[in-house]
């Protein structure tokens, strides 16, 4: 199946330009766009198992364009970064009504600490290699020479909004981009490994071992000096400079782990569990300071600039049986059904669940099933029995041979 998506691609272009008072102005007029749309928010008591008000965030368009009447008070730049400030306002606003509904933000009102502008296609023309930003109408503007850029070459599509702060200019491109979906592959996410799972493939183990081992190795660093830090501030720089080298690390590993997946797997639909880490934490801190460590959103992030990323429910995929559908409390590594009797890894038993999400039946297989009985589990051709009522996958397939990024990839 074909289908057309849209692809967004950004690249950063350093700059010298003197662009301090610019950029606090705007965050100074993008704070009075929250603050009045924040004023003339109303809230809505909606009574279910508890009391909850709901914000609701004004959207007319007299109010739009009373906003920016008034944010054009004393702004002496040029009159669009108004419509540039409302929109990101907004943006800002509906993100944090999202994360409030779900009980992530308390009700208290944004604030803008980043310096940056968002530049609209109104406010820069490009020819000749050169992108000119308007900055004071007729008078002030600013000049970037992209002609010998390293990614010009590279850049298709359609040029977008551009992002503007101290040291860098953000261009984005858009462009249309026909994919021949070849199938699903569906991914549970753990501590240590992250499993995915196809029909035609089978299961796939991609360890995440090395990048846990970065996180730990910097923990440890971290608290041999945060007890003398308190006492000598130059070794403040010393953590600073750690944790920046450890961001760095993850980033670089998982964006080499997730172009790895997507070419190994290239136009295939990747389903990744919709997980809260907030929601996982419990009083033990050992299991706390583990889930921290995992970075399962930045690799769906990641996942979704080269990919296309369908997010699914982990609403017990873990306990849930794959065939029966009786929830169970598994323990090890081992997933045993205590009404149908499977037994299967436990990972590949969430796997399982997660496709049957996403898996469309033909009519005629949904009518077999419901006369016979829920039924979900799906053969994957590792099965340790040829009867039905064992199918248990060897444990010799979790120890994949090892690819050259220092991960595990694999699928029988």
């Amino acid at each position: 199946m074909s289908e057309c998506s849209y692809q967004v691609r950004s690249y950063k272009v350093k700059h010298n330009y003197d662009v301090k008072w610019f950029l606090e102005s705007y965050r100074w007029m993008l704070q009075r766009a929250i603050n009045e749309t924040w004023k003339n928010t109303t809230w809505k008591e909606k009574v279910t198992k508890r009391r909850r008000l709901i914000p609701i965030i004004p959207k007319s368009s007299e109010f739009k364009r009373n906003l920016r009447n008034y944010l054009l008070g004393g702004w002496d730049f040029c009159a669009h970064y108004a419509d540039s400030a409302i929109k990101q306002a907004y943006s800002i606003l509906k993100s944090w009504r999202r994360n409030y509904l779900n009980g992530r933000r308390a009700k208290t009102k944004p604030v803008v600490k980043k310096k940056f502008v968002r530049v609209k296609e109104t406010l820069y023309s490009y020819k000749n290699g050169r992108i000119e930003i308007s900055i004071r109408p007729f008078e002030e503007h600013l000049v970037f020479d992209v002609s010998n850029a390293w990614f010009w070459s590279r850049a298709k599509g359609e040029m977008g909004e551009l992002i503007l702060n101290e040291k860098f200019l953000t261009i984005t491109f858009r462009f249309k981009r026909r994919v021949e979906e070849r199938g699903v592959i569906v991914w549970d996410c753990n501590e240590r490994s992250i499993d995915g799972f196809n029909p035609e493939i089978g299961w796939i183990r991609v360890d995440l071992r090395k990048l846990f081992h970065i996180h730990r190795v910097y923990e440890l660093k971290r608290q041999r000096l945060q007890s003398k830090a308190s006492k000598k501030p130059s070794l403040r720089r010393v953590l600073e400079k750690y944790s920046n080298r450890e961001r760095n690390r993850v980033r670089d590993f998982i964006h080499k782990i997730t172009t790895m997946i997507s070419k190994t797997f290239k136009d295939y639909v990747h389903g990744f569990e919709d997980l809260n880490k907030e929601k996982m934490l419990n009083k033990s801190r050992a299991r706390n300071r583990n889930i921290a460590k995992s970075n399962w959103k930045t690799i769906i992030s990641l996942m979704g600039y080269k990919s296309r990323v369908q997010l699914l429910s982990p609403y017990n995929s873990t306990k849930r049986c794959s065939r029966c559908g009786m929830v169970n409390a598994p323990k090890g590594a081992l997933y045993k059904c205590k009404n149908c009797g499977l037994k299967i890894d436990r990972q590949l038993n969430a796997c399982i669940n997660l496709y049957l999400q996403v898996r469309v039946f033909p009519i005629s297989e949904a009518i077999r099933w419901a006369c016979g009985g829920w039924g979900g589990f799906t053969l994957t051709g590792g099965e340790a029995d040829a009867g039905s009522n064992e199918p248990m996958r060897g444990f010799e397939a979790c120890e994949p041979p090892r690819t050259k990024y220092g991960s595990t990839l694999t699928h029988t």
